[in-house]
């Protein structure tokens, strides 16, 4: 006696993705090899034996070419989250792939944290030209790096990236999160030193401020001014560019001067979905405005929503008059012909035809 399971003509089951994945391994591969882990993770955790999968179907389902499978999966074995069994040991090609278990290698890896004082120090992880070549192809770090360009106002050399590779690296930080640590040296210290970043990144480090939500958080304790700056571009959808001095004083002025809050600050920004092109100067024109006719709070914006209301709808009746006419001189003109009636104007017309007709006859 056994038991099974009937599988379903159509595939209506899920496949759980853990949390890890998605926040510190995703962001830093390409779109493929994200595609290429997901269905392999997905056939791996299939309950069905009958089906048989291997990379050649994992190439046709996706639509890609063969070797770009191949290169993903020798991407996720460099970051330690697949294996890759030998099957064939004449091709290297043929394998299994075996999915580790992130939780239990997060664990792991904290457990080895812990106890690194009693182990000899990690060596620092060293970028080779190969490695910056084979980064340069995962869109989010090459958007990183176009960011960091922007930011230093110079284009950084490969010796400088290396450096930036080895920092996701060693201090396990997102290309996002590397990418705010030069914002933040730069906008807000005014120091343009690569080194300099690297301490910042190394502090943070330090104090578990590993992904975007834990610094702006920290932001928000420590520096209160930057993490305006940054809540208010975020609402504006201006986040992913530096902030400028100008839009920095600009803002300082609404709650220094205007003494707005943070929540009327971004009500105001609420307003840039009237326009194509949002900015900060176009939101400070409105909370001049605002601060011009002392509205302070949101009771302030609905009792002058509700005026303007009134005055739009307000109907005033128009009193229907009837038409005069204009009169002239000529009206006070008394017509000779109101004195006859309808007959002897007849006898009067008819008098003077003859007369007409006799007068012609008489001159021929």
């Amino acid at each position: 006696m056994n038991f099974t399971i009937e599988t379903t003509d159509m595939d209506l089951g899920d496949t759980p993705i853990e949390n890890i994945f998605i926040n510190d391994f995703m962001p830093m591969a390409n779109g493929t090899y994200v595609k290429v882990y997901l269905l392999g993770y997905k056939y791996a955790h299939d309950k069905d034996q009958n089906i048989e999968v291997n990379n050649e179907t994992i190439a046709k389902h996706l639509d890609i070419p063969l070797d770009d499978v191949l290169r993903a999966w020798d991407f996720w074995e460099g970051k330690g989250i697949i294996e890759k069994m030998p099957v064939d040991m004449n091709n290297k090609y043929n394998y299994k792939v075996r999915f580790l278990n992130l939780k239990q290698l997060y664990i792991k890896n904290n457990f080895n944290i812990l106890n690194a004082k009693e182990e000899s120090p990690k060596k620092p992880y060293l970028c080779t030209t190969e490695d910056l070549i084979d980064a340069n192809q995962i869109p989010a770090i090459n958007r990183m790096f176009n960011s960091i360009d922007y930011i230093m106002r110079r284009p950084i050399v490969p010796m400088e990236k290396q450096k930036i590779l080895a920092w996701i690296h060693d201090y396990n930080m997102n290309p996002d999160v590397i990418e705010k640590a030069f914002f933040y040296a730069v906008e807000r210290k005014g120091i343009r030193k690569i080194n300099y970043v690297e301490g910042i990144i190394r502090n943070w480090y330090d104090q578990g401020l590993t992904n975007l939500e834990a610094i702006t958080e920290h932001f928000k304790s420590q520096d209160e001014k930057y993490y305006k700056y940054e809540k208010v571009m975020k609402h504006l959808g201006l986040d992913k560019r530096p902030i400028t001095q100008g839009e920095m004083k600009v803002i300082d002025k609404w709650f220094d001067e205007y003494e707005f809050s943070m929540e009327m600050v971004l009500k105001g920004c609420e307003s840039s979905s009237k326009v194509s092109n949002p900015s900060v100067n176009y939101i400070d024109g409105v909370l001049t405005s605002w601060f011009e006719k002392q509205i302070k709070t949101f009771e302030d914006i609905e009792k002058k929503d509700k005026l303007k209301e009134k005055k739009d709808y307000k109907v005033t009746k128009t009193v229907e008059r009837k038409s005069t006419p204009i009169k002239t001189r000529f009206h006070n003109f008394e017509q000779r012909t109101s004195k006859y009636t309808s007959e002897q104007l007849e006898e009067i017309a008819r008098k003077k035809r003859e007369e007409h007709y006799l007068k012609a006859k008489g001159e021929s």
